[in-house]
């Protein structure tokens, strides 16, 4: 019975917490303000002004691309793009647009990463304007 003694003691000291009570562990009311994190959508693209800046920039000199003719192999196939998204499990659009503004975030498996940071030179939307125009259907 000694034994028993403080194991009773803390059964009914357990038994009476609560009381009834429903206790909820979240706020029913906030006061002031919560902070979020927004994020600034890409402006849209134009698929002309970014043909020119592919030209422009020299895109051609080291990607393959049927729309804007070029043949070149020191990068990956550009005409292959929604392979390579897929393979990297990204959307087609935001895989692109990493690409050229931060290219190092995926590598085409047989290429180097030699592929200049464009997201220091250009602009969020003539990013747009590129990723319209390598994207673009027909």
């Amino acid at each position: 019975m000694r034994r028993l003694a403080p194991l009773l003691g803390v059964t009914f000291l357990l038994a009476g917490c609560g009381g009834g009570q429903i206790v909820s562990p979240t706020a029913e009311e906030i006061i002031g303000t919560v902070q979020t994190t927004t994020t600034t959508a890409a402006p849209p693209g134009d698929p002309k002004a970014g043909a020119v800046l592919f030209k422009s920039q020299g895109c051609g000199g080291c990607h393959t691309f049927k729309p804007a003719g070029t043949n070149a192999k020191i990068g990956p196939d550009l005409d292959k793009l929604s392979q390579y998204a897929k393979a990297a499990n990204q959307p087609l659009e935001a895989f692109v647009r990493e690409s050229i503004a931060n290219p190092s975030a995926y590598v085409e498996k047989g290429y180097q990463p030699t592929m200049p940071d464009f997201g220091q030179v250009l602009s969020a939307k003539q990013i747009s304007d590129l990723v319209a125009y390598l994207t673009q259907k027909g």
